[in-house]
């Protein structure tokens, strides 16, 4: 089976943001590049359903920045079989609608039976990647996707709904799963194989068709969180803090 994952670089949300001078946006210069956490889930199913069902897996991104290497050597580390890199003159932010559209020229020409992603990402939360990819290449979707597996030429994947409802669908192949969970937590990457991935492995590059432009939606403005107060701390033992509760929420006419 040939297997494809469709992965996204994204800041890390773990360090202090910064905005840029004119507060449209991120500070990119800034900003370190981490793999969106769903997509890593994407990657750990593709390893899965190899190992279950036979095949190979290729990751491809796109190079944002020159930074997607490291995150590729790591998927290898982790079971990949394969990487690949879409690069060119580009610049952080990319809108889905051209994200989504320079990963399908990338993944048609691969013959996937199999297209895995992750069913958001933690920088625009609009989880329009996998639909677009599966308009893009004409194939079925299933998104919320917490488990596959493979036979004869289909799928079947646990989708979730609103409130913990689970769902079992059969899908025939080729498709896009957008996955939000793998069945077992993603396997880790000791160093020393993703530096041994770092000087072994060849990462092929492909072209992006840089004439193709979708505007998408224009952000405007962003903000940091402005602090409205603080905390007021109440002090003194039990007694005390209770009869302090009382007054508070007398003079909010709540008693």
């Amino acid at each position: 089976m040939n297997i494809v994952v469709a992965i996204k670089h994204v800041p890390s949300t773990a360090d202090e943001l910064e905005l840029n001078d004119d507060g449209t946006n991120l500070d990119f210069d800034e900003v370190d590049f981490v793999l969106n956490e769903f997509d890593e889930h994407a990657i750990e199913q593709a390893v899965l359903v190899k190992e279950a069902a036979g095949g190979e897996v290729t990751v491809v991104g796109v190079d944002v920045i020159e930074e997607l290497d490291g995150v590729l050597h790591t998927a290898l580390a982790k079971g990949a079989d394969k990487a690949a890199k879409i690069v060119g003159d580009i610049e952080p932010p990319i809108n889905s609608h051209t994200h989504a559209r320079w990963l399908a020229d990338a993944i048609g020409e691969m013959g996937p039976d199999l297209v895995l992603t992750g069913v958001q990402a933690v920088d625009d939360l609009d989880g329009q990647i996998g639909p677009m990819l599966a308009a893009h290449l004409d194939m079925p979707y299933v998104g919320v996707v917490t488990g596959v597996s493979a036979s004869n030429g289909s799928v079947t994947v646990h989708k979730e709904y609103p409130g913990g409802v689970m769902a079992e669908f059969e899908v025939s192949l080729p498709a896009v799963i957008g996955v939000q969970a793998a069945e077992k937590p993603p396997r880790y990457a000791p160093i020393s194989k993703i530096r041994q991935m770092a000087k072994s492995a060849e990462i092929e590059e492909i072209d992006a068709d840089e004439d193709f432009e979708y505007e998408g939606c224009e952000l405007r403005q962003m903000a940091k969180p402005v602090s409205a107060g603080h905390a007021e701390m109440l002090e003194g033992d039990a007694e005390e803090v209770a009869e302090k509760i009382i007054a508070l929420l007398e003079d909010r006419g709540l008693l």
